[in-house]
């Protein structure tokens, strides 16, 4: 069946006369009619009867006007996006570290992949270096930086919630009556922090003169493993607020703020250096638009 011949049928089937018909669709009624009559006799049936002074389909031409309907929709709909280069498909490929603070970008993700069913996520956990490699290389289109960091060389979006330092520990522990933690409290305690944090010096103006007393007993990628060490009494973990089940004494272990507070930013980036396909600008947009709304 060519698509053509299928607008021609369901011009007619609309307005059961062929003589309006080929007025509407610019073309001679006896041309119009052959098409027709060899569409009928492709499918082996008649679309139309006469009747008094109009035309009447017949049931399998109802049948075929719903599918025709649909199928010149989805032509339509197909061509006026690509025309507009409006394609919306593919994969999003977004690498993150361990935050709340990507709570916008998952809200926009479900909304995205609500409208646009055949849209793909990849989701890859990874520190500073692994992200930006990723972007430089083309494997990831976005990424979510923690702290603060030189990013002249990507284009950059600021999230609203920032991440707050504190300390995770045992729910017995002695530390845990405190409401926050001051670096006098962690003198001597055994410690662990992001390997990311720990390179940058996080807690060094901190806690001033006394970081040399800190002891820092090693690092975690993943806080979720971190935690599980935490749970034996082995070590106390300076972590980000709200990463492991909200820190209710549930799992055993609470989360206490530090004093004076640490936070650091959430920043979206992607290259520069590569133009953003149809699913990337949405999803940019889109994003702008979760943030704009919970302002």
């Amino acid at each position: 069946m060519d698509i053509r011949v299928l607008r021609y049928f369901v011009t007619i089937a609309q307005e059961l006369n062929m003589s309006r018909a080929a007025e509407l669709l610019n073309v001679s009624q006896p041309a119009l009619s052959r098409q027709i009559a060899d569409l009928e006799d492709e499918l082996g049936v008649k679309l139309f009867r006469r009747e008094h002074r109009h035309l009447a389909l017949t049931q399998e031409g109802h049948y075929l006007l719903g599918r025709a309907q649909q199928i010149v929709g989805l032509v339509n709909k197909t061509t006026y996006h690509l025309q507009k280069q409006d394609v919306i498909s593919g994969t999003i490929e977004i690498g993150a570290g361990e935050s709340s603070g990507i709570t916008p970008l998952m809200e926009t993700l479900h909304q995205i992949m609500r409208q646009y069913p055949e849209v793909r996520v990849n989701l890859r956990s990874g520190n500073y270096e692994d992200i930006l490699a990723g972007l430089d290389a083309g494997l990831l289109e976005f990424g979510v930086l923690m702290g603060y960091h030189n990013l002249n060389n990507y284009n950059t979006l600021q999230l609203p919630e920032e991440n707050r330092w504190g300390v995770l520990m045992r729910a017995d522990a002695q530390l845990a009556e405190k409401d926050v933690i001051q670096p006098i409290d962690l003198v001597g305690r055994p410690l662990i922090t992001s390997r990311q944090a720990a390179q940058r010096g996080t807690f060094q103006i901190w806690s001033g003169d006394l970081f040399d007393q800190l002891n820092f007993v090693g690092t975690y990628n993943l806080i979720f493993n971190g935690s599980l060490l935490v749970k034996t009494g082995a070590v106390i973990a300076l972590t980000y607020d709200k990463l492991i089940d909200n820190y209710t004494t549930k799992n055993g272990l609470v989360f206490r703020p530090l004093a004076p507070e640490i936070t650091e930013p959430n920043t979206l980036v992607w290259s520069k250096n590569h133009q953003l396909p149809n699913l990337n600008r949405l999803f940019l947009d889109t994003l702008q638009k979760e943030i704009a709304n919970n302002d």
